[in-house]
């Protein structure tokens, strides 16, 4: 069987990223900026000042000195004039700093009385050139680049739109078909028979799917022959992933690799050492990935956090990696793991890890509570509370 790694890394080699396209600034949030973008102004364009109170000359700028007030600048409304000797202008945070001066003395250190102050204070390193006053350009300057890959987050729009850039480049969503397989499953919603269950897993893996950028379509049930499998593989057929739910394994039922085989699957692999998730396969089917995970709900989720969510970032043109990892002290002692690695369900708190005792693949209701998979490699050691363990938040 392989490791988790090495099969990532051939889940790697089947992705090729997707291409570009332009989008307006406000539909990019969450979308993976593909080429650089350029600031195509200074910020600010102007010196402006930082605080409310009045620019003068910092030479002016003396406890008990008078001056007269010859303007006002407000941000959006700057004063033309020039500030000369024994002269100040009323302006407000943002505003641009008029011409000849150098300083601003803010408000509180100001004692007015009609067109004149007169400074009562002063601050703790006395005024000076440049006090109170942002330079042009402070920000970002005309030129300067918002690197990429990346997936723009609200900062980043932030940033993109005082740079005057009103569209970017992006990777194109990922399509994801979503096929559960099986004949005890039915949609929530219906009524069960008295042998069958409610399919969940689709659920689940398009929320993740989903929050990593993809568009997401969930394919009716297949059932366990070959006619209902090789009809929902064709509606499969558009997506950059396909994600299969069970049927991978090597029971009579278990019929996923054997049809997709006959579809034309050029298959990488199947099986890997991992706890949950070892009937895991992978391929290239028709020009889309392919990636069958187990059935069992909790090895679907893990391992659509382990594999598919890595894949769809990978296929945004994202650096290819692994779901990252966090560290945190144990709470319990661990016994040695055995010859898989295991992704235990788990929970974080205050840097403090706690692995749930039941780690059955069925559970649900024990990964509902969980915010973390805490990593077990293979052979590790059994483990006392207060050593420090690696694991991956969900």
């Amino acid at each position: 069987m392989l490791s988790v790694a090495q099969a990532l890394d051939l889940i790697f080699d089947l992705v090729t990223p997707l291409e570009a396209e332009e989008v307006a600034l406000d539909e990019a949030a969450g979308r993976v900026l593909l080429h650089a973008a350029e600031a195509r102004r200074d910020q600010p364009p102007f010196p402006a000042s930082a605080m409310d109170g009045y620019a003068l000359r910092h030479r002016d700028a003396v406890v008990g000195a008078r001056l007269k007030v010859v303007g006002e600048a407000a941000a959006g409304h700057r004063f033309s004039g020039r500030i000369g000797a024994g002269e100040c202008a009323r302006i407000f945070t943002g505003a641009p700093v008029p011409a000849g001066a150098d300083c601003v003395v803010v408000q509180e250190n100001v004692l007015r009385d009609g067109k004149t102050i007169v400074i009562e204070s002063a601050p703790e390193q006395g005024y000076r050139a440049g006090l109170y006053i942002r330079p042009a350009g402070t920000d970002f300057k005309a030129g300067d680049r918002l690197d990429a890959p990346r997936r723009l987050s609200a900062n980043d729009l932030a940033l993109l739109a005082a740079m005057n850039v009103p569209r970017v480049q992006v990777a194109r969503r990922p399509v994801v078909a979503l096929l559960a397989t099986g004949d005890e499953l039915v949609m929530p919603g219906e009524t069960p028979g008295p042998d069958q269950i409610i399919a969940s897993n689709s659920f689940g893996l398009k929320a993740l799917a989903q929050a990593a950028g993809a568009r997401v379509r969930i394919l009716p049930i297949a059932r366990d022959n070959v006619a209902s499998l090789e009809t929902v593989f064709d509606l499969a057929r558009d997506a950059d992933l396909i994600v299969t739910v069970g049927g991978a394994s090597v029971g009579d039922h278990d019929l996923v690799g054997e049809v997709a085989a006959g579809l034309g699957l050029d298959r990488a692999f199947y099986k890997i050492a991992m706890r949950p998730g070892k009937p895991l396969m992978a391929g290239k089917l028709a020009g889309s990935v392919l990636i069958g995970l187990p059935g069992n709900p909790v090895s679907s989720i893990v391992c659509g956090h382990i594999f598919m969510l890595p894949a769809i970032r990978a296929l945004q043109g994202l650096p290819p990696g692994p779901a990252p990892r966090a560290r945190a002290r144990l709470a319990n002692d661990l016994p040695e793991n055995g010859a898989r690695e295991h992704y235990m369900r788990a929970r974080v708190e205050a840097g403090v890890i706690t692995a749930f005792e039941r780690q059955d693949s069925a559970l649900l209701s024990v990964l509902s509570q969980a915010n973390a998979l805490l990593v077990r490699p293979v052979a590790d050691p059994a483990r006392k509370a207060g050593e420090m363990v690696e694991y991956v938040p969900i």
